[in-house]
Formats: structure tokens, sequence, C-alpha cells
């Protein structure tokens, strides 16, 4: 019999709720964007109208997932005032012809449809009676419409915002939600963009490092154990995704960072899990960079990695009374205090390291430090090596 039962789960305990897949019941700070969309599609089910919308903004910034649970939630409420709806998501990434688009559709009526032998304005046609003889109204939400439209223009979307033209004032059956990072209408030609609303525009804006920390410890909640990571660690993680405001990034750092430490057979995820699931996407930790220092900017590095060990964050004091160990250990004098916070400055600067000014928990305003990047242990070692080498010690 294989092991596999040995190996115990300590800290997740439903990894699905960190799958990129996973739809929330609601989406932390995004309220606004749902109300507007809701603004926008409310007319779909009070005036019998379609209605098209644009979802853009950076990776990360919840779109996506916004759409399926506005469309979850829409459908329910349309499906309550008495007006039968559903709907189809289409990643255009993965599906970047018409043909392709269209048969994603049409198997969400009829699982068995052959995928070739039908043009596309016999497949737009077989889609009208699916949706026709069930009585609803279709929203189809186009993920990554870009794609689409760079591999195979616009014709599809044109012919998709012409849909209900020949319904001559009667009910309208489709309505349409295109996501991109950037505005869907740079995409677009002029005849395609004059069936479009541009105020039909819902924007994401990235999210802030608190928002971060909001969204990921409601991730914690649902997906992994009681007690099994502290809020510093958590801050930590929120602080590395709000370089990029990408909480996809976060859930994985969290995710990564929790297998990294059940591999350990822990169970608790520390700082140091949360270093090395960062450095298994990228690190700036390179020997290269490493290279370029000085030595004292060198010994203030090792300094750092000495004091922060299983800490997510150390304070300056803390962090110059260790580079001053570590000079002492490689037999050189400390530099002053202000030419230590330069080196601090410069290696933030490098990205070797991050500074930031306290929050709550601390008295008054201190700077903090922390190692984004690499596990302390591992940056220790390396910053060891590279002194030695320059035949300090």
């Amino acid at each position: 019999m294989p092991p596999f039962d040995e190996y115990q789960q300590k800290i997740i305990k439903d990894p699905a709720k960190l799958s990129f897949d996973y739809v929330p019941q609601t989406l932390v700070h995004r309220d606004k964007e749902m109300q507007r969309l809701f603004s926008i599609f409310r007319q779909v089910v009070e005036g019998g109208l379609g209605q098209r919308a644009f979802l853009t903004g950076n990776v990360g910034t919840g779109k996506s997932v916004l759409s399926k649970r506005f469309c979850l939630d829409f459908q329910e409420w349309g499906n309550e005032k008495g007006k039968g709806m559903d709907f189809v998501v289409v990643n255009c990434r993965a599906r970047n012809t018409p043909a392709s688009v269209l048969l994603k559709i049409i198997d969400h009526f009829d699982k068995g449809f052959p995928d070739r032998g039908f043009s596309t304005t016999e497949m737009l046609e077989i889609m009208r009676k699916h949706i026709n003889r069930k009585k609803i109204h279709l929203i189809v939400v186009l993920d990554e419409i870009n794609v689409l439209i760079k591999k195979s223009g616009t014709d599809l979307l044109y012919a998709l915002t012409r849909f209900d033209e020949e319904s001559l004032g009667g009910e309208h059956r489709l309505s349409l939600i295109l996501i991109s990072q950037r505005p869907v209408y740079e995409f677009l030609d002029p005849a395609t963009l004059s069936t479009f609303k541009r105020t039909n525009t819902v924007q994401f804006d990235n999210y802030n490092k608190e928002q971060l920390w909001d969204i990921l410890r409601d991730r914690t909640e649902l997906a992994l154990y009681p007690g099994t990571i502290e809020d510093e660690t958590l801050e930590l993680i929120a602080d590395i995704a709000s370089e990029w405001g990408d909480a996809r990034f976060g859930i994985e750092l969290l995710e990564n960072a929790g297998m990294i430490a059940s591999e350990e057979n822990l169970e608790m995820i520390a700082p140091d899990h949360v270093r090395s699931a960062k450095a298994m996407t990228h690190s700036v930790v390179t020997e290269s960079n490493l290279q370029s220092l000085s030595d004292h900017m060198l010994l203030a590095l090792l300094g750092v990695s000495m004091a922060i060990k299983s800490k997510a964050y150390i304070t300056t004091s803390e962090a110059e009374k260790a580079y001053a160990l570590a000079s002492e250990e490689f037999g050189e004098s400390p530099r002053a205090h202000t030419r230590y916070w330069e080196y601090l400055k410069e290696l933030d600067g490098y990205g070797l390291l991050s500074l930031k000014l306290s929050g709550k928990g601390h008295v008054g305003k201190t700077t903090l430090i922390s190692l984004p990047d690499i596990p302390s242990t591992a940056l220790s070692e390396k910053v060891r090596e590279m002194l030695g080498s320059r035949g300090l010690g």
C-alpha cells in the first residue's frame, strides 16, 4: 500500500478554497464593483433588455471571480423575479476562435454536440434555438476577450451584439460581459464599438495591502485549520502581494507556504515558509546581485537575516545590533548609525529587503524590516559564503 495516508495535512483543511477557480459567497472589497455591474444589468430582468459590460483591470484584481459570483447571484435573483436566467463563462485564451467559443456555449446545452462540421452562422442559429426553447436570458462571459480579438478579429463579437436585432421590440435573449486587462474598446473596430456603451465599464483597481490582508484572512478562515498562521505572517504575505496589488498571488503564496510547512511536518506556517514560497516564483537574491554589494552592505544584510529568523518583521534597532555582531564575526568595525541607515535604504532599493513604517501593535512610528524574497537561513548561508570568498572572517 502507498504511504499516502501517513502524510497527514495539519495546516490546509480545504485546498479547494485556495484554488483560482473557487468562487466565494461574498467578495471582500468588491461591493462597489458588484453594485455597478448590477446597475448595468438590472434592466435585463426588469425591462427585458440585453446588456453589455466591460470589466477591466490588472491580473489578480478580481474581475473573473466577480463575474462568476455576479452571474450566480443574478441568476438566482432573476429566477425569483420570474425571469429565466442562465450564463456561460468562456476563457478566450483557451478558446480563441469563433467556432471554439460557440462550441463551449452550445456544449452548455448539448453535451454531445459535435466539435466540427458546422459553420459559425449555423452554430449561432443552433445556440439561438437552445435559448428560445428554454425561454431563458443567457449571459455570456468572455474572459480575456482581447486574445480572441487578436487571434480571430471581431466578427463573432459583432454577431453576438446583433443577436437580438430581429426581436422587433420583443424580449431580448442575450447579454455579454467582456473581461480584459486593458479597456476592451481599445481592441474594437468602429462597427463593433458602435454596439457598446463605453460608460458600461467597471474598472477594477489594484488591491492595497490592507485589502489584501482582509482577503487573505477570509481565505485563511475558509481553507486553513485554526491557529496555523499568525497575523504577522499573514501581513508579510499581504506586503509581498501588495507590490502588484494581486490577490491571486497572495493566495498562491499562502497555499505554497502552507504546503512547505506541511512537508516539514509542522503545524504552523512561519515567515520563512512564506519567503520560500516567494522564492519559488521569483527571487531577486541572485549571485550577481549579492556580488555587487559592498562588504558592509553584505554585513548589514547578514545582520538582518540573523535577527529576523522566525520573525516576519524586525525593528532597525534589532537589525543594527545584529549588524554589529556580524561585523565582529568577520573582523570588521561596524559603521556609524547614519551610514548603516544608508545601507538599509540601498538594500531596500535593490529589493533585497523591505522597509516600512510600523502600524497597529507598535508604540509610535518605527521602521520595520522584512525579508520578502528568501528564507533567512538560506540568505545567511549565501552571504557568509560570499564574505568568506572575499577573505573576510
